[in-house]
């Protein structure tokens, strides 16, 4: 049944009205339009009037075409904690990849961007801590703080220089459950503004991939680590009882399929799982603000951003497609490598920081022997009790053809390292001998990621990448246009794109719902139709077709 007519009104040209620049409307994301059938045909206008009857030469109006700007895209409330123009944020990683020349390009257009210090020392931490807060001192930017279970002194110490430098935002990650450490940069930033109201000015977007850790981030900080914090005098007894008013995270990012440690776990079925536990616990709780739940592993692509916002998803995290960017702290072999990537480049090798316990990386397999490598050096751990009970030619083929160093030339390296970031791990060598082994194979896996890093020419081979399948999938997305080189892929524009393509094609799935003939939208879904309009990229000019 219609319910609706268009008539022209005094604004309207008594011209015959044409629909050969529907696309342009269809661009203009900021104006409305409506959708007016003319017998067999239908265009788009911002003309005219609409009444609920029909009046002299009225045609039947199909419905509205509203306004979406990317800044309507997921919680308000994201944006303006976290200083944001976008509810997006380009997700840490490690050693630094994620740069301070990245945090700070995308914050000052507006964009949350979270410095990688996994595997930094404190001091190169710190400098980078500096020099992003000297560029950045409102936000938006944030600072990664990861579990450390093995040395639980070196993550206190990262919270006390967070704390120290006024950082505002931590992005936690690789944790089970809320640390100590955690908690204190947590309730260290409890006040009550001049109204009596309770802020929690130390903000925290927690990294989860599972139902149970999810859950243990929406609640309160346990009230045994409370309890220990207070007796240290590390906080007050007023923010020891705020500390019930408050979860331990503002955000939970949800990470499906992704790079790095993951649980292969699909987005689209383990999104609506959390948002679902979200609502109950913050029912529980009775909290003044919800606690926001983001969707990351597997976005690269405007596709994939409006399905993610289009479950629930109050922001998107992207990760794997950053490290192709021109800002990335990486090499040039390494961003090459990626941009040639395709979906089933990938596969799970060990990690580093988790080795003993069988843990995996999901890492680009093309271009590189690590997978393969690091799988070797795994197996003979499982089956040797230490390193001086493997074959010689086992240990020929690791110092000549892994190595490529004699292995005591390894563990004096390994002793080196560890003296100066945490003594006590090489006290425990002296009576566990499968311990030193593990420790020399983390030589590699450690190593093998920096040499990603510099490029190092006589080591490509053994370069650890990590890397989603969403790096594939982007690459197939800009296949033909600009975006296809990685000179012209930066943080700011990559995140532009996405966001402008997912209104784009919102807009796109109204009109085809609303009845707008689908034969004449199908071209513009093309990424090579919609990624080459002005507008939609941050600087154009920067972008060489």
């Amino acid at each position: 049944m219609q319910h609706f007519w268009w008539h022209k009104n005094d604004t309207v040209d008594a011209a015959p009205l044409a629909d050969s620049d529907d696309p342009d409307k269809i661009t203009d994301l900021g104006s409305s339009f409506f959708i007016v059938k003319d017998r067999d045909r239908v265009f788009l206008t911002d003309a005219g009037e609409i009444s609920a009857y029909p009046k002299d030469k009225a045609l039947p109006c199909l419905g509205c075409l509203p306004a979406i700007t990317p800044d309507q895209f997921g919680d308000a409330g994201f944006r303006r904690d976290h200083g944001a123009s976008y509810c997006y944020m380009a997700g840490a990683m490690a050693q630094g990849i994620s740069s301070p020349a990245m945090v700070k390009a995308l914050g000052e257009n507006g964009i949350l961007g979270s410095f990688g210090s996994g595997g930094l020392s404190l001091p190169e931490i710190e400098k980078a801590v500096v020099e992003i807060k000297a560029a950045l001192p409102d936000g938006p930017c944030a600072f990664n703080l990861l579990s450390s279970s093995y040395a639980p002194e070196f993550e206190r110490a990262t919270a006390d220089l967070y704390i120290k430098h006024g950082v505002r935002t931590v992005e936690a990650a690789a944790y089970i459950t809320p640390s100590p450490a955690l908690a204190y940069y947590r309730l260290s930033g409890l006040k009550k503004d001049a109204n009596g109201a309770l802020r929690a000015n130390n903000r925290v977007i927690a990294k989860i991939s599972r139902r149970e850790t999810a859950e243990r981030f929406m609640q309160p900080v346990p009230d045994p680590i409370v309890r220990q914090l207070l007796e240290s005098g590390l906080i007050s007894r007023e923010q020891a009882t705020a500390a019930r008013q408050i979860p331990v995270a503002d955000d939970i990012t949800v990470e499906g399929d992704s790079a790095g440690h993951t649980d292969n776990r699909p987005l689209i079925a383990l999104l609506p799982a959390i948002l679902s536990t979200r609502d109950i616990i913050c029912r529980k709780y009775a909290y003044p603000h919800k606690i926001r739940v983001g969707a990351a592993g597997g976005i690269s692509t405007a596709p994939s951003a409006l399905a993610a916002f289009s479950m629930g998803a109050d922001y998107i995290v992207t990760g794997s497609v950053n490290q192709s960017c021109v800002e990335a702290e990486t090499s040039e072999h390494t961003r090459r490598l990626l941009a040639e990537a395709d979906m089933a480049d990938v596969m799970m090798a060990p990690a580093a920081d988790m080795f003993e316990m069988g843990a995996k990386v999901q890492v680009l397999k093309k271009g590189t022997m690590f997978p393969l490598l690091s799988k070797k050096l795994y197996d003979l751990y499982c089956r040797y009790g230490s390193i001086d009970e493997l074959p010689p030619e086992e240990k020929a083929r690791l110092e000549t053809k892994i190595f490529k160093k004699d292995i005591a030339a390894v563990w004096q390296e390994t002793v080196a390292f560890f003296q100066e970031r945490d003594p006590g791990v090489i006290d425990q060598v002296k009576h566990h001998p499968k311990k030193k082994m593990a420790l020399i194979i983390k030589w590699y896996l450690g190593q093998s990621s920096r040499w990603a890093i510099t490029g190092d020419p006589m080591r490509s081979m053994d370069s650890q990448i990590w890397c989603g399948q969403s790096m594939g999938a982007f690459n197939d997305w800009v296949a033909g246009t600009a975006f296809a080189e990685t000179r012209n892929r930066s943080v700011v524009n990559i995140a532009k794109i996405i966001l402008f393509g997912a209104a784009f094609l919102w807009r796109i799935n109204k009109l085809n719902m609303l009845g707008y003939p689908e034969d004449r939208t199908f071209a513009m879904t093309n990424p090579r139709y919609y990624l080459a309009l002005p507008g939609l990229t941050h600087n154009p000019t920067e972008v060489t077709p």
